[in-house]
């Protein structure tokens, strides 16, 4: 997949817009229910699960601001808290002027609060560079990540005692606009990206401390296909597409070079979850294949011999899906049909990892 344009693309609005969905933006909240986040009319809307069955909304969140592009990313806690992050135009400045708002849900069903700014890397008004990414650390502490004007990629952290530390540059240049963010085994923050050249971690050693740029990689990658879980070790690993269409691994503190998985299904980007079947750990990936169909297949965790081998399911969806887990290790699975509804599965008996029947919510 060619790498996207460092220009602001079109800004459709309402349920037929095609958004830019990063994280977990089908989310699991402490007493087991889901609710699931879409940017829609310029905000974005949530649905909820319900206790008894079925799902309730779609509710605005976050105030209604309004602004927002169709551009969303999700992070989730330890403590269940889901951190939301857009990109906003700026009031009074040009169309391609944006800022990054932030907005936190407490409690599945309770209002969200309000979108507050956390500005851009290179000043409120700059053109769109990217969508961010969002992880929590292991106390709690939200990090947006974002590609700033100059290539690299930049980081906004939240404070101990509330507020936000002040964007911290972490150097590079030419990165994915798609970087993804991830919290490791130690409740320390990752963030993965790719280079024209290869491969580039950011990686946290001290609680708190700024993410560091370790030593480019060099390696085929495909821009903008790039997904990453943490594995049963509590090491991360990073999934991407290279120039022969394969999925490869890469996970920097288990092996030296990225291990080739098998062919591709698509040249979008991947998804991925780590669950568990029968005790054992696995690490479940999807993709959509040309005609927008969804294919999904699984391999025991961090164990990267076992060649994929895929499965379709679903209908045809906008964008990859979102794979998540319930309270007994269920694989749950959301995607945006055609139509810009969002589609949910769940694992019924005897289908293994693979999601079940999907329905429209």
């Amino acid at each position: 997949m060619a790498n996207r344009s460092e220009a602001p693309a079109a800004r459709p609005h309402g349920p037929s817009a095609d958004p830019r969905l990063r994280g977990s933006w089908l989310a699991r909240g402490k007493e087991g229910r889901f609710s699931l986040y879409l940017p829609r009319d310029g905000g974005v809307v949530r649905w909820t699960e319900n206790a008894g069955g079925g799902w309730s909304g779609p509710v605005p969140i976050g105030g209604g601001s309004g602004g927002l592009l169709p551009s969303l990313s999700v992070g989730q806690g330890a403590d269940g808290y889901v951190h939301l992050v857009g990109l906003r135009s700026v009031a009074g400045g040009e169309p391609d002027r944006v800022e990054l708002v932030h907005s936190t849900q407490y409690q599945t069903g309770r209002p969200a609060l309000e979108w507050r700014s956390i500005t851009h890397p290179n000043g409120a008004a700059h053109q769109w560079t990217g969508t961010p990414s969002v992880t929590v650390d292991g106390i709690g502490r939200a990090y947006v990540f974002c590609r700033n004007g100059g290539g690299g990629i930049s980081v906004r952290a939240q404070k101990d005692a509330g507020g936000w530390h002040p964007w911290w540059d972490l150097l590079g240049s030419k990165t994915d606009p798609l970087p993804v963010a991830v919290t490791n085994g130690s409740g320390f923050v990752e963030l993965y990206s790719s280079h024209a050249a290869g491969l580039v971690r950011y990686v946290q050693r001290e609680s708190g401390a700024k993410p560091l740029r370790e030593e480019l990689l060099p390696a085929p990658v495909t821009m903008g296909t790039m997904a990453a879980v943490q594995g049963p070790s509590g090491h991360v690993t990073a999934f991407y597409l290279d120039k022969e269409g394969r999925v490869c691994a890469w996970s920097p503190e288990r092996a030296l070079e990225p291990v080739p998985l098998g062919g591709a299904v698509g040249e979008g980007p991947l998804s991925v979850v780590r669950r568990s079947v029968d005790g054992l750990d696995h690490t479940l990936l999807a993709q959509r294949d040309s005609s927008g169909r969804m294919l999904f297949a699984s391999y025991p965790a961090e164990r990267e011999g076992t060649e994929l081998r895929w499965t379709p399911s679903g209908p045809a969806v906008q964008g990859p899906p979102v794979l998540a887990g319930d309270a007994s290790g269920t694989v749950v699975a959301a995607a945006v049909a055609p139509g810009g509804e969002p589609i949910v599965a769940g694992r019924e008996a005897g289908t293994g990892l693979l999601p079940g029947t999907w329905t429209r919510i």
